[in-house]
C-alpha cells in the first residue's frame, strides 16, 4: 500500500514505526492549512515560519513520547497546537493581529476572483482594503472569529473547538461583527463598491 492513501492516523502509525516517508507525507498534507492559520494570527512572515516549525516540533515530540491520543483528528490537534502556538506569541508581543498584506503575502492572491479588466480588479482591490480596515477595527474576539470563518475558511464548528467556545458563541460574536462592520460603513459613509 502506498504511504499517500494512508488516513491520518495510518500514518502516525506508520511514522512511529520508524518510516520517516509518512511524517512527511502527513506535513504535506496540512501545512498550507496550518501555515495559512499562524500567518492570518501574526501577519509575519518570518514570526509564521518560526511558530509553524516549532508547531511540528511539538507534534513529533507529542508523537515520539506516545502522548497523542486524538484518533481521526490529528488536522484539529494540529491547528490547536498553532493556536496556542500564537497566543502565547501575543502574550509575549502584547499585541493581536490585523489583517493587512505584506510584499510577501496577500490573502486576497490565494483566493480565487474571476478578474474581468483593469477597473473591475482596482475596484475590487480597493474594496478588499476597506474590508481589512473594518475588520482590523473590530474587537478582538469578533476579528478572531471573521478571520477564522472567511479567511482561515474554517467552519463554526472548528472554530469553536480552535477557540474553546460554544458554536453559538462564535456565532454570535461573527453576528456582532457583521452588526459593527455595518454600522462602521453607515457613520464613516464608507462605500464598498
Amino acid at each position: 500500500m502506498q504511504v499517500t492513501s494512508l488516513n491520518d492516523q495510518q500514518l502516525i502509525v506508520s511514522y512511529l514505526e520508524g518510516n520517516e516517508k509518512a511524517f512527511e507525507v502527513l506535513l504535506n498534507r496540512h501545512k498550507q492549512r496550518i501555515y495559512t492559520q499562524i500567518y492570518l494570527f501574526v501577519k509575519d512572515t518570518a514570526v509564521a515560519e518560526d511558530l509553524f516549525q516549532e508547531v511540528f516540533i511539538k507534534i513529533i515530540d507529542t508523537l515520539r513520547k506516545g502522548k497523542y491520543n486524538h484518533e481521526g483528528k490529528f488536522l484539529q490537534w494540529a491547528l490547536r497546537i498553532a493556536y496556542n502556538m500564537c497566543v502565547d506569541q501575543f502574550r509575549r508581543n502584547k499585541r493581536r493581529p490585523t489583517v493587512a498584506p505584506t510584499e510577501a503575502f496577500d490573502i486576497f492572491e490565494v483566493l480565487e476572483i474571476d478578474e474581468d479588466n483593469a477597473e473591475d480588479t482596482i475596484m475590487k482591490s480597493q474594496t478588499h482594503d476597506k474590508i481589512r480596515k473594518l475588520v482590523d477595527m473590530l474587537p478582538p474576539e469578533q476579528r478572531e472569529v471573521v478571520i477564522l470563518r472567511h479567511y482561515a475558511d474554517m467552519s463554526f464548528k472548528e472554530i469553536s473547538q480552535l477557540t474553546r467556545v460554544s458554536i453559538n458563541t462564535a456565532l454570535g460574536r461573527m453576528r456582532y461583527a457583521l452588526i459593527n462592520i455595518r454600522r462602521m460603513i453607515e457613520e464613516k459613509q464608507v462605500t464598498l463598491q
